[in-house]
């Protein structure tokens, strides 16, 4: 009898993550792999799909404009609840803190389904930051059976809480395994302005913010910091992939109008966003996954949130957490763009986040375990 794993993510972060596990269970004959997503994000959440060749046998299609936490949560439920009661898996594996993943969890919790976390240990410690995503993890970790904790900190932190340790596996970060399918040296862009950029001889900042907590004078602070950047350094350009929420937007038109250095264009599908990440001089973000993806392609980061669920980046100095200030997001990126010696310690720093290998671990401990849920 084959170990038949469900797969349940939702957005377009937890595809990618999800993805190489995806692929690697596809070529082991013992597992038979059921796919469901909720769409909680819709035309992101594609783009991975297509990228990595993935044809889902569940779409649940939960996605509506401006949803609610509670709406999103409530669609989900009810889709898993159907789908679990008729593919009755023997594990159900959920990627991530989306409210997807939390929802993904409770459902299988509730039809007595062993739940594996992916991506399982992390903590910022405060629980309205990230909202709602420390909650989601943690409510997450309650359920779960098998903890796959990418860092020995992550391990560490659910040790903390009393979780057995026996269910905690480090296993590094499938998101590192999924760069190795998109990164490409000859990569040709869609957006003829990113092929024009020149990458070789200016410095490029990549720019993403978009997180909740930072809507309204955080994020106000951090694009005035990045304007008055480029008018100091008149060899460095921004590209900014703009989020699609409506009040990102109108911060973003209303600090940088006027500004022809800084590049706002529509978000990226994670293959042109990952070759662009390949080439530029540094990233400033407030996202969690970049974290972890840029200094495996060796590019300092700054992180622009006052607190982080990943340390390890900041301890091994391949991410600098800067707060949301302006005066401090100025400096901080004056120092990598002044100073060469700077620039080349996060550069060049080992990234704490793992080798490409995490699927595979991921698998063989499905294996190993899956055959007595049978």
């Amino acid at each position: 009898m084959k170990i038949r794993v469900m797969t349940v993510f939702g957005t377009r972060p937890e595809g990618i993550k999800m993805a190489p596990i995806i692929k690697v269970m596809e070529k082991v004959p013992e597992i038979e792999n059921v796919i469901c997503v909720t769409a909680q994000h819709r035309e992101m959440l594609d783009q991975v799909l297509n990228l990595f060749n993935i044809e889902p046998d569940y779409d649940l299609n939960i996605f509506k404009p401006g949803q609610t936490l509670t709406e999103i949560t409530m669609r989900a439920l009810e889709g898993l609840e159907k789908v679990i009661k008729e593919v009755k898996p023997d594990i159900l594996l959920v990627q991530g803190d989306t409210t997807t993943v939390f929802s993904g969890a409770l459902a299988a919790f509730y039809q007595k389904v062993k739940i594996g976390h992916v991506e399982a240990g992390l903590r910022s410690g405060n629980l309205y930051s990230p909202y709602p995503e420390e909650a989601n993890r943690k409510l997450t970790g309650i359920l779960a059976d098998f903890h796959f904790a990418p860092t020995k900190t992550n391990k560490e932190n659910l040790l903390k809480e009393g979780y057995p340790e026996e269910k905690i596996f480090i296993t590094g970060n499938t998101v590192i395994d999924a760069l190795q399918y998109a990164v490409k040296e000859d990569y040709e862009f869609a957006i003829p302005l990113l092929n024009e950029i020149d990458f070789k001889n200016k410095k490029v900042i990549l720019l993403t913010s978009h997180r909740r907590e930072n809507i309204g004078k955080p994020m106000e602070n951090i694009f005035s910091a990045v304007r008055d950047i480029t008018l100091k350094h008149e060899d460095v350009e921004v590209v900014f992939p703009i989020h699609l929420n409506p009040k990102v937007r109108e911060i973003a038109y209303k600090v940088f109008e006027g500004n022809n250095r800084i590049h706002l264009i529509e978000p990226l599908d994670y293959e042109p966003f990952t070759n662009l990440m390949a080439r530029v001089h540094m990233v400033v973000t407030d996202s969690g996954g970049l974290q972890e993806e840029a200094p495996s392609l060796g590019k300092p980061v700054l992180v622009i949130r006052e607190e982080t669920e990943r340390p390890e980046g900041i301890e091994a100095g391949t991410a600098k957490l800067i707060g949301t200030s302006y005066d401090k997001v100025y400096e901080e990126m004056d120092l990598l763009l002044s100073n060469q010696e700077e620039y080349n310690k996060m550069a060049n720093a080992v990234n704490p986040y793992g080798d490409g290998k995490a699927s595979e671990r991921i698998v063989d401990i499905i294996l190993k375990y899956g055959k007595k849920l049978i």
